[in-house]
């Protein structure tokens, strides 16, 4: 990932960090894959799984800023290695939360079955999304892997297509509760859930900001894609 230094060994240091959050952003990708199948199938088994890995999540979490802490304090970089070890260390904030989304779909789903209300949900539409999520997570960290800013741009654009899915399911359930007041309770957990989803998104988004800041040194966090666009010609 990181541009070539004088010393090899900071060279070394910067590959290590990066490995290790190309790691944790796999072990959050399994989370969400996992979660989804619970969703789909009501596993009891799967939901179960997420919640162990999230324990590993969180552990990986703290060993990489512990890293971080520790290169920043013995190297003082400065310009685009300051900004990549900051964006590092938000990435893996972005992806621990990433994991607590789908740890919160895990718990629902547990809820769900627990309640014995799972084979009456529609959640045809929630696996869409959290699909269309899950890709977008995994396009965003092989992009913050190459620094590629083409790619991330495109990623800002798809979010606003997840945010729209969010959007419409929205509309859909609303219209669901009208018509039959007794479906409230699982369009509630059916609305914990797509939100839950379409926060993956966002950290997705927030992924592909950093990688422009990296690159750039543009903070473009809350900007249209039009103002994203200019600050990369």
């Amino acid at each position: 990932m990181p541009d070539k230094h004088l010393s090899t060994q900071f060279d070394s240091e910067l590959n290590a960090v990066s490995s290790r959050v190309m790691e944790l952003g796999g072990l959050v990708e399994s989370q969400i894959r996992l979660a989804v199948y619970a969703l789909s199938q009501f596993s009891l088994e799967s939901a179960n799984q997420v919640a162990e890995i999230e324990l590993r999540v969180n552990a990986m979490e703290v060993e990489i800023d512990r890293d971080l802490s520790s290169i920043i304090a013995r190297r003082q970089p400065t310009a685009r290695d300051l900004r990549l070890l900051i964006a590092i260390s938000k990435t893996t904030a972005n992806l621990e939360r990433v994991g607590d989304e789908a740890a919160k779909i895990a718990r629902m789903v547990r809820s769900i079955i627990d309640s014995g209300s799972a084979r009456s949900l529609p959640t045809s539409d929630l696996r869409v999304a959290a699909d269309l999520a899950s890709g977008l997570l995994r396009k965003a960290l092989d992009a913050f892997a190459r620094l590629d800013t083409a790619a991330a741009v495109s990623i800002l654009k798809e979010d606003d297509q997840i945010d729209k899915e969010f959007d419409g399911f929205v509309r859909k359930l609303i219209t669901y509760m009208m018509e039959d007041p007794r479906t409230i309770s699982a369009s509630l957990d059916l609305l914990f859930l797509a939100k839950a989803i379409e926060r993956i998104g966002d950290h997705a988004k927030n992924i592909a900001e950093f990688i422009i800041y990296v690159v750039k040194g543009a903070d473009v966090r809350h900007t249209s894609i039009e103002q994203v666009e200019s600050a990369l010609k």
